[in-house]
């Protein structure tokens, strides 16, 4: 009985000495600040909505999403633009929006392919152009440091063109591209040139949709990439 009464007493002593399972502490969560989306507008023509491609492969798509990876939360882009609108069509459409916001924090711009492509000379392109640049100013709030524009690409280079004279489009694509880019420095705006990888896309069936003219999400996605490093040094 004593044998019996000591190994009783035993166990109840290793159980008393034995640790206590503790549950585990967690430090409290404190949410973090945030910062608010910059919100962004693009006007354009069927190079902004990425004709023919899939509504993430839009080059200002792809910007936006480029932005956040690097710490900067720029929003989905508001998109004005269609396919084949010249700069005239442009600015109707933007009246026709009522759209009346002035607190854009990104405004970009890439339009002219369409007057090039339909015979319109590069004088009344400047006009229109002036005009839309002030638009765009007046969406980000009077602020040209807010806005961002994309050269034209060379259509020239792309398989729609095969038999036309590319050399010739190549010329008035450059003459468009010298009046916007002189635009822009009168007017303070960032200037992007994305004309060269149009060009260095030729032969590359790749770099295009299934209609031979608009381009896929992978060269926009060096559109994209090029405005980048502008747009990051604009809204720092």
């Amino acid at each position: 009985m004593l044998r019996f009464l000591l190994l009783i007493l035993s166990a109840v002593l290793g159980a008393c000495a034995s640790p206590q399972a503790v549950a585990p502490r967690t430090m409290p969560i404190t949410p973090g600040p945030t910062t608010p989306a910059i919100s962004y507008l693009a006007l354009g023509d069927s190079y902004t909505i990425g004709e023919g491609a899939s509504p993430a492969d839009r080059w200002p798509v792809q910007l936006a999403a480029l932005a956040r990876t690097q710490g900067l939360n720029l929003a989905e882009p508001d998109i004005i633009a269609r396919t084949g609108w010249t700069t005239a069509e442009l600015l109707a459409a933007i009246a026709a929006s009522d759209n009346r916001r002035t607190d854009y924090g990104l405004v970009s711009l890439l339009i002219g392919v369409n007057n090039q492509y339909r015979g319109q000379s590069v004088a009344l392109y400047r006009t229109e152009f002036r005009q839309l640049l002030a638009t765009a100013v007046g969406y980000a709030g009077g602020r040209p440091g807010r806005v961002v524009v994309l050269s034209i690409p060379d259509w020239g280079q792309t398989p729609f063109a095969q038999g036309r004279d590319q050399a010739q489009i190549a010329r008035e694509i450059d003459q468009f591209n010298a009046a916007a880019q002189q635009e822009c420095q009168a007017a303070g705006v960032a200037f992007v040139t994305i004309t060269d990888f149009t060009r260095g896309a030729a032969g590359d069936a790749r770099q295009f949709t299934t209609d031979g003219l608009h381009y896929t999400g992978a060269q926009m996605r060096q559109w994209a990439g090029r405005a980048l490093p502008v747009v990051q040094g604009l809204l720092k």
